[in-house]
């Protein structure tokens, strides 16, 4: 009797749950969200006095092109690591697009050897103001998922937010030598993934109530 009571008094009280979109539909959400505030903080940045001219270069709209497509898949998988049962491999998702995007600057640099490498410490900043709304939203997202690899997970997202943030600084910023961008924007967007990583656990520690991934 006692269990067939409470058996009752869980479905009395049984709340309904909503079931968690897919990782591709959480990833456009977020971009949907994050792209048109990364281009408006820019342009409150200021947007370089050569951006036709530079829209112009195939070199540069592939550049920006792989950030984008970095930062986009880099949000997808980090929607699936917080699904039970996701393939690992989709976790490598953004590897393709950073290879290109870090190859083509690496082309770049060696084209232009001996060329200053200039001291651009402003991306530090630039990079954490373009990138916190992204950020904060891609916390949102990923919290309604499962925590199941958390430190994964959200370096996935921090390295989403801040791909995305220097595709717009780079729409801002006219510092724009290849070596420069490798060494100051590439490694600030890698040390902010990094952070991501090492915080991981206390950030999706304080996400809210997890739903049930679509199946």
């Amino acid at each position: 009797m006692e269990t067939e009571r409470l058996i009752a008094r869980l479905a009395r009280n049984a709340r309904p749950v909503r079931r968690l979109a897919p990782p591709c539909c959480r990833a456009e959400t977020w971009l949907l969200v994050a792209l048109p505030a990364v281009l408006m903080l820019a342009a409150v940045l200021g947007l370089r006095q050569d951006l036709a001219a530079k829209l112009a270069e195939p070199r540069f709209i592939l550049q920006e092109v792989a950030a984008l497509a970095t930062a986009v898949s880099s949000m997808v998988a980090a929607c699936c690591a917080t699904v039970p049962g996701e393939p690992k491999r989709r976790l490598w998702a953004p590897a393709l697009p950073a290879a290109v995007w870090v190859a083509s600057l690496a082309e770049q640099a060696v084209a232009e050897w001996g060329a200053d490498l200039a001291a651009d410490p402003v991306c530090i900043p630039a990079i954490a103001f373009l990138g916190t709304l992204p950020a904060v939203i891609m916390l949102a997202i990923v919290r309604q998922g499962v925590s199941w690899r958390p430190r994964v997970t959200v370096a996935l997202g921090t390295l989403a937010a801040a791909a995305l943030a220097d595709a717009g600084l780079r729409l801002a910023h006219a510092e724009d030598g290849a070596a420069t961008v490798l060494v100051w924007q590439i490694g600030v967007v890698a040390l902010y993934a990094g952070m991501g990583a090492l915080l991981g656990h206390r950030l999706m520690r304080r996400g809210g109530r997890a739903r049930l991934p679509v199946s």
